[in-house]
């Protein structure tokens, strides 16, 4: 019984096979040919490289080449052409098809009805298109005739001139378009990504000695992601403003072509602008001549108007106008400072590992140096330390640096700008008269490479000197270790000189004076007036932190409490501890004294108890008191919530208080 069934699915098998081999293969070969019936044009069109058309209308004919994958406009101009454009005029020529419902026919067979391809327009059509795989071979010409009679359909004569064959009218629609449409509409074609290298060369201003003046000549040349000038002078151009005027370049369009009035000297000989911009192993040039005038193509400064230019691309005898950006223009005329970068530091501050601050007007002064500690960390949670050397001191003096402060130095740093440009060739006269000889700060930065995504070299330190006139009235900077004839010297604003304050007090050191651990607990404090011996304050805790006594003043207590766990200094008044301190201007001893019992738990479960004591002066004053920490070796400002408690438990038990309102006198009856 199974093999019954078996040889019944075989013969089923080879019965379906035979009816697709020989019926459904044929099908597919009559609808094929078919198809191909349909179309008018054969394998003459399957690669079509060049096509020229000829049109009886003024303006409507021209020609294509292909160069590669690239196609030209050959007539009536050599111009790059719009690769969309192209395209689809090309496939529409090769999937041209005759209407359905009418066959082509015969042209052998006119003569026999009387006919002649002049009835077709045929004979001298108004329209022909050539086209061919290469220029050496011969080209296949379609001649298209006139509309039937509904005016929707066209006849054209097949290459050979055997048939002729009616198609729809969008044939000519293609086949008309403008050249506007089929010629590229930009001028450059290097993108901002592949751009290699920009070169400007501006002619001279003074047009009466335009001939004999020499030109000027900036290139600036791209180094990874960086980019610098070669000529006029070696500096670092701004990456976003070079980018910026390379994209305002490939945004450029011709506006139009063989204008009517040409200028007596074309663009190309005498260039006011000579453009060129590099690829990836190719380059584009763009020449721009007189000027026709000012022209709105954008809301440009009414003092700068947007100009319109006689224009030519290198290699393209093509003379055409092109509308130039007011912005553009002059960001090119004066590339040497508007491409320029005016950021003078370039470096990674991650890559900082020491800060060097010295003032060499000041020679008495020590420098200050502010060294990382932790160079393997994060750079904004890194920690710093002053170190400072004095002929007084056997060896450097070492103490925390503020992370905030210094984390605000890197960055005023790496964003200070140059706001003139003041000198590429200094004298030096020019040394002298800046204050260079004696710079008014010096600041090095020590770098180390970064270790991600590749490590760097190592780089030499990086040294700013920054200079002033007698006047103070500008201030300068000179990038580097030494101020030699020949460097370029820059305006910047003064205001950064109060970032680099040379001594520690003012602004580098860490502003935390004192942080109890969090097991630490504070069981009492004592103030005491140091001159009369006189105590304003003795309170113990519990093990709570609630008070043993009740508290005159108890939320000015809990606000000691608090700042003495967490002591910070407003500001540091001098470098280290003294047994007097200058208050209003006069030298005096301390006024009061604050102590603070404090125990820390052991493993055991007991305790282990110490005394913290703190100096302070009176109130100078709103805003102002000082206070002294021996074991900090530091005198500074406290701030304004500690301020207030002291007052209110120093002078709130002597103050008497408003005096009493006398009573108003009885009255007489």
């Amino acid at each position: 019984m199974r093999t019954k069934v078996t040889l019944v699915l075989i013969f089923l098998n080879v019965a379906l096979f035979f009816f697709i081999f020989k019926f459904e293969r044929q099908w597919r070969t009559d609808a094929l040919i078919l198809e191909t019936r349909r179309r008018v044009l054969g394998p003459e069109a399957t690669d079509i490289r060049t096509l020229e058309v000829t049109s009886a209308v003024p303006g409507g004919s021209f020609r294509l080449l292909r160069e590669g994958d690239t196609w030209m406009l050959a007539k009536p101009f050599k111009w790059p052409a719009n690769p969309h454009a192209v395209s689809s005029l090309v496939h529409e020529l090769q999937l041209l098809e005759h209407v359905k419902d009418s066959a082509p026919f015969n042209v052998a067979d006119l003569a026999k009805n009387g006919q002649h391809l002049s009835d077709y327009g045929l004979d001298q059509p108004k329209l022909t298109v050539a086209f061919s795989s290469d220029e050496k071979t011969p080209p296949a010409v379609l001649r298209i005739g006139d509309a039937t009679k509904d005016g929707v359909r066209l006849y054209v004569l097949s290459p050979d001139g055997a048939r002729v064959h009616v198609v729809n009218r969008a044939l000519v629609e293609t086949l008309s378009r403008p050249l506007d449409q089929l010629r590229a509409d930009t001028l450059f074609t290097i993108p901002v990504f592949e751009a290699r290298a920009l070169s400007v060369r501006t002619a001279s201003s003074d047009q009466a000695r335009a001939a004999a003046a020499p030109s000027v000549r900036v290139r600036i040349r791209r180094d990874a992601a960086r980019w610098s000038f070669e000529t006029p002078v070696i500096a670092a151009a701004s990456r976003s403003a070079v980018e910026i005027a390379i994209s305002g370049l490939n945004a450029l369009h011709a506006k139009t072509f063989n204008p009517p009035n040409p200028p007596t000297v074309r663009p190309a000989d005498a260039p006011a602008f000579r453009i060129t911009l590099d690829g990836n192993n190719r380059s584009e040039t763009l020449f721009l001549g007189e000027a026709l005038g000012s022209t709105a193509i954008t809301a440009g400064p009414a003092t700068a108007p947007d100009v319109e230019y006689y224009a030519q691309l290198e290699g393209r005898t093509a003379l055409f106008t092109v509308a130039v950006p007011a912005v553009l223009t002059d960001a090119l005329r004066n590339a040497p400072f508007t491409l320029r970068e005016k950021r003078l530091l370039d470096f990674d501050p991650a890559a900082v590992t020491a800060i060097t601050l010295t003032s060499p007007v000041q020679p008495n002064q020590s420098p200050v140096t502010l060294q990382r500690l932790d160079l393997t960390g994060a750079a904004d949670s890194a920690r710093w330390q002053i170190v400072r050397r004095s002929d007084s001191a056997p060896g450097p003096q070492t103490m925390p640096a503020d992370r905030a402060a210094v984390q605000r130095l890197l960055a005023q740093l790496t964003s200070l700008a140059a706001k003139n440009f003041q000198t590429d060739a200094s004298t030096s006269t020019d040394l002298e008269n800046w204050g260079f000889n004696r710079p008014e700060r010096e600041v090095t930065l020590t770098l180390a490479g970064t270790g991600a995504p590749a490590p760097e070299p190592v780089r030499g330190p990086l040294v700013l000197q920054l200079g002033t006139d007698t006047k103070r009235s500008s201030f300068y900077a000179l990038v580097g270790p030494t101020a030699a004839p020949g460097s370029s010297i820059y305006e910047v604003e003064a205001a950064i000189l109060s970032e680099l304050k040379i001594a520690p007090r003012s602004l580098w050191r860490e502003r935390l004076v004192q942080e109890l651990s969090p097991a630490a607990r504070i069981v009492a404090l004592k103030l005491t007036e140091l001159a009369t011996s006189q105590v304003l304050l003795d309170v113990t805790f519990d093990a709570a932190g609630v008070p043993t006594a009740p508290l005159r003043e108890p939320t000015a207590v809990q606000t000691l409490l608090g700042q003495l766990r967490t002591l910070r200094a407003k500001n540091f008044v001098q470098d280290g501890f003294s047994e007097k301190v200058t208050v209003a201007g006069d030298e005096r001893p301390w006024k009061y004294k604050l102590d603070a019992t404090v125990s820390l738990p052991d493993g055991a479960g007991g305790g282990q108890t110490g005394l913290k004591s703190l100096l302070l002066t009176e109130r100078v004053g709103g805003a102002q008191q000082l206070a002294g920490l021996p074991e900090s070796d530091a005198v500074f400002e406290i701030e304004q919530p500690f301020l207030d408690a002291l007052w209110v438990l120093t002078y709130g038990p002597r103050d008497p208080g408003l005096a009493p309102v006398p009573a108003p006198p009885a009255k007489t009856p």
